[in-house]
């Protein structure tokens, strides 16, 4: 799990991933066109990270940076630390 969710808008819709496998999928099957170097690093730390080589820490930082690169990341209330 994420420490903190990451939104991000698809197809004008928000998308928020919680987790590695979510963010895998996202940036996979529903990723715009724009695909640079960021969104290859991300793709590859949520595979390491679900074969149990790097840390989730490590998946949410390099998704978000990757949804930045693409301009869709989305800050929304779903994105917002969670209550524990």
């Amino acid at each position: 799990m994420f420490a903190r969710p990451v939104a991000v808008r698809i197809d004008g819709r928000i998308v928020v991933a919680e987790d590695a496998r979510q963010a895998r999928d996202l940036l996979s099957q529903r990723w715009p066109e724009r695909r640079g170097p960021r969104h290859r690093d991300a793709f590859e730390t949520c595979l390491k990270v679900i074969d149990g080589h790097r840390s989730s820490v490590d998946a949410e930082a390099r998704f978000r940076e990757a949804a930045e690169e693409a301009g869709i990341l989305a800050e929304t209330d779903a994105a917002s630390p969670r209550n524990s």
